[in-house]
């Protein structure tokens, strides 16, 4: 059943009818008809053009830090498969002309500063659809799209400066980076969710630190994630470095090129960009709550601080710092996982695990392919524990979170 904001959403049409390196996007010029499309439809060329888009705004012109960005790319695509949805309902208008408004309408709220470049974007997205009552009508409803949903997140908490972080550091309790006093957008495990009624239900907690599992976890991090460790272990350090790039974007990326080459119709990739960042962003929301009101130590705290973690099978490591920097937020669960997990997982569910991607990183000219989606997972997950940011079941319920959140969000996005 959809979740009251996806109905309100949605129901309108019947009614109408570390921060981390953020991959530099360009939107491109080339028209939409350049491309083949599913005959008989418009393009979704439309859809990737302004998913690009999105990127470009929020990351690369907004330097935007990674977790803050994602529920405004959740926005933005769900009011292009809800502006999507309303257009072909009423047959007489463009989808082509309702997306790129809705695109432009919810990016421009939030970026204003960013105006020129949209309204160029837009024109350039209005230029292939004729003159005419389909456009103007298109451009109407993508605009009340938007609207709806700018008005359906007042209030959310998004970037809320009166949420804290407020855990006394400590043993086995994380403590904000050097310089900081607070943790980076705590306000964001409060965001109200933008497609479920409430984060996925969530009962799990970090190893206690007297484990043996706990022990395991943390003398794996020790030995490889560090900067003398990524010494010797020169193949692990090379895939942390190719992960420390922007997960809010980086497996989407892959899938518009992918679909660049290989179409869908448009109402079908508004609709698979709409649930990945919709459930990216529900799944960031429990993250962050876990971060936040959790406030698990990262591995550099815990490798200073094991003399007194009651753990005999742990022990200290003078001078031991991460191979990757560690963000301002805590260890559990990983960010990285809740955000690379949902767009793996809608991708999954939606064309089978055997998807083809290529994912590129900011960090390295090589690419990685992929002929499986569960190698992804493996991959970005063995990353961020060599790369000395995690400890491995950080990442593994950072997943599991992703996962259940992207079927919830499939179900109430249909």
């Amino acid at each position: 059943m959809l979740a009251p904001r996806a109905c309100a959403l949605l129901s309108a049409a019947v009614l109408a009818v570390a921060p981390l390196a953020a991959t530099p996007f360009t939107a491109p010029s080339g028209a939409a008809g350049d491309r083949a499309a599913p005959s008989g439809a418009e393009s979704a060329q439309v859809v990737l053009d302004w998913e690009r888009i999105s990127f470009r705004t929020v990351y690369t012109d907004g330097a935007t830090p990674i977790p803050v960005g994602v529920p405004v790319l959740g926005f933005t695509s769900v009011a292009m498969y809800d502006a999507a949805r309303r257009s072909e309902q009423r047959q007489t208008s463009s989808e082509t002309a309702a997306v790129a408004t809705a695109a432009h309408d919810v990016l421009l709220h939030y970026y204003p500063t960013a105006g020129a470049k949209l309204d160029a974007d837009l024109s350039a997205s209005l230029a292939l659809v004729p003159d005419g009552h389909e456009q103007s009508k298109g451009v109407r409803i993508g605009g009340r799209a938007a609207a709806d949903m700018i008005a359906s997140r007042v209030g959310d908490h998004y970037l809320d400066a009166s949420i804290h972080y407020t855990l006394t550091p400590g043993i086995g309790v994380w403590g904000p980076n050097p310089g900081a006093t607070d943790m980076l957008a705590a306000w964001l495990g409060s965001l109200r969710p933008l497609v479920l009624d409430a984060p996925i239900a969530w009962s799990g907690r970090p190893d206690p630190l007297t484990s043996a599992a706990y022990a395991t976890d943390f003398n794996e991090v020790k030995t490889i994630g560090s900067t003398a460790g990524a010494l010797t272990h020169p193949d692990e350090a090379a895939m942390a470095t190719f992960y420390n790039s922007n997960s809010a974007t980086m497996v989407g990326d892959a899938l518009i090129r992918r679909l660049t080459a290989h179409p869908e119709s448009l109402i079908d990739t508004a609709r698979l960009f709409g649930r990945i960042h919709a459930a990216m962003t529900d799944a960031a929301i429990r993250c962050w709550q876990l971060k936040r009101d959790v406030g698990f130590w990262r591995p550099s705290q815990a490798v200073a601080g094991a003399e007194s973690d009651g753990n005999p099978a742990t022990s200290t490591e003078t001078g031991w710092t991460p191979f990757i920097a560690n963000p301002n937020y805590s260890d559990y669960v990983s960010g990285h996982a809740c955000l690379t997990g949902p767009a793996v997982e809608v991708i999954r569910q939606t064309f089978g695990e055997n998807t083809p991607l290529e994912l590129i990183s900011v960090n390295t000219p090589a690419h990685k392919f992929y002929t499986d989606l569960t190698s992804i997972e493996r991959d970005a997950e063995n990353a961020r524990v060599w790369g000395g940011l995690h400890f491995r079941k950080a990442v593994r319920d950072g997943y599991e979170i992703a996962h259940r959140t992207a079927q919830a969000v499939i179900q109430a996005l249909p």
